[in-house]
């Protein structure tokens, strides 16, 4: 499953909270199924700082707790909360080194690679969040934790039946 998702999105909050978990004690925990997360900060300035914070905890192995983290906390798009200093005291609370946060916050490499996600979402079709792809097939917004069961479910069916 690719995520297109973005730290601002209140759907991508709620998916995060409420989905997400159920998918991950399903399917990811016995290895069915593999979460990857793509970077689609449309909202503005903030997104994409959330979204560079979000490259700097994947560089000290944290990032699916910093996600989490932010979507416990979430804060209202555009509200001015989105600082480097709040996303490091996030980081911290979930365990990471401060000061390497702050300089993988700023590197020209995720930077880099939050670009490019961008532009491959838009080059897909993705003009919002949240946006699944499930071995290809889309799902397009917070939807129920059912419709997701469900596409897995096809997902996996159909890779046993290939075999």
């Amino acid at each position: 499953m690719i995520s297109y998702s973005e730290f601002q999105c209140p759907f991508c909050g709620r998916f995060a909270r409420e989905t997400e978990p159920v998918l991950v004690e399903e399917y990811v925990e016995d290895g069915s199924l593999r979460i990857e997360w793509r970077d689609f900060p449309y909202l503005g300035e903030e997104s994409r700082t959330a979204a560079l914070a979000g490259r700097a905890a994947a560089a000290q192995d944290g990032f699916w707790e910093f996600e989490e983290a932010m979507f416990e906390n979430q804060q209202p798009p555009n509200s001015g909360r989105v600082t480097p200093d709040f996303l490091a005291d996030v980081a911290e609370q979930v365990g990471l080194d401060r000061q390497q946060f702050l300089t993988d916050l700023e590197s020209e490499e995720a930077a880099a690679a939050v670009d490019r996600d961008f532009q491959e979402g838009q080059s897909i079709g993705v003009t919002g969040t949240p946006a699944f792809l499930v071995n290809g097939q889309p799902v397009m917004g917070a939807q129920p934790t059912d419709v997701f069961v469900e596409v897995v479910e096809e997902a996996l069916a159909e890779a046993e039946a290939g075999r």
